[in-house]
């Protein structure tokens, strides 16, 4: 089971986002969706009453989650999601990864153009219509095997030069965690410093995560438009994860917090769905910081 799902914020608009991904990206299928209640909801989400909360999507086996809210966040590039097309699983990689990035691009902006570099023969990143970057390389089948998927975090703005520092912290943190390769600047580049992370990768709950020092000043940094849900077994898990990752005391809501660096994390249960429909348990969420099961089942 996937530990870690990205959760991406949507501005009224993640059932047109979750068609939209269907078509444009390979293997894609619907695989959960949960709905507002119908009653009871605070002001500021009463006219949601019923409406899509969070829709999940399955692509090429990798879980991501859509919510369905209101203006206050909007995903940036500072996580990104690398999409690896690999000749050797794909033998029309390189048009596949063209078809997708034609697709992409449509009503998005392009901040690194589709062309050759020294890291891939074929890249290029893209920030489509709803705000999510997407990084899409062909990657050498020379190599060892990557996921489709990887979640890439570029620390910038506060969190600048801090990507040995996170990844570190995430790594002692989690089970099933792993350094992989690291590549570190030789000088300064922009507000990069010598040794900073250039390109690094790791595995967290055996999950494939990359990271990198921005070299260029950015206007942005982590925020609740993309968050990572940690899917906990137990409260055990809950509180363990809860105490490792919370940083930002103004930042913990319903499940949610931040940690050090600024990244949104949801420390969940497994059977959040399940247990969002005991009477109540929607309001008793929206009461508490850090979630409790046996709360939320109202016992």
């Amino acid at each position: 089971m996937q530990k870690i799902v990205p959760h991406l914020w949507f501005r009224r608009n993640a059932q047109e986002a979750s068609e939209f991904y269907q078509h444009a990206l390979p293997d894609t299928r619907v695989t959960a969706a949960m709905d507002y209640p119908a009653e009871g909801l605070p002001d500021f989400q009463k006219e949601f009453a019923g409406e899509l909360l969070t829709v999940e999507l399955e692509i090429s086996g990798f879980r991501i989650g859509l919510i369905n809210a209101g203006e206050e966040f909007r995903p940036d590039p500072a996580i990104s999601f690398l999409l690896n097309f690999d000749p050797s699983r794909d033998p029309h990689a390189r048009e596949t990864l063209t078809g997708v990035w034609d697709a992409l691009r449509v009503g998005g902006d392009i901040l690194v153009p589709l062309g050759e570099y020294p890291h891939s023969p074929l890249f290029g990143w893209v920030e489509d219509r709803y705000g999510v970057s997407w990084q899409l390389m062909l990657t050498d089948p020379q190599g060892e095997p990557r996921p489709f998927i990887v979640p890439f975090l570029m620390f910038g703005g506060q969190a600048q030069n801090r990507a040995r520092e996170a990844i570190d912290h995430y790594l002692a943190t989690f089970d099933g965690a792993a350094p992989g390769s690291v590549v570190t600047y030789t000088g300064p580049a922009g507000p990069a410093t010598t040794n900073s992370i250039m390109f690094a990768e790791f595995t967290l709950a055996g999950q494939w995560f990359a990271a990198m020092d921005s070299k260029v000043d950015q206007p942005f940094s982590f925020t609740p438009g993309v968050s990572l849900a940690v899917q906990c077994e137990d409260q055990r898990e809950i509180d363990r994860y809860w105490e490792a990752l919370s940083a930002v005391p103004e930042a913990e809501a319903c499940g949610w917090c931040a940690d050090k660096f600024g990244v949104s994390w949801q420390i969940v249960p497994e059977s959040m769905e399940t247990l969002l429909e005991y009477p109540q348990a929607y309001q008793r969420m929206l009461e508490m910081k850090k979630l409790d099961i046996t709360a939320l089942r109202g016992d």
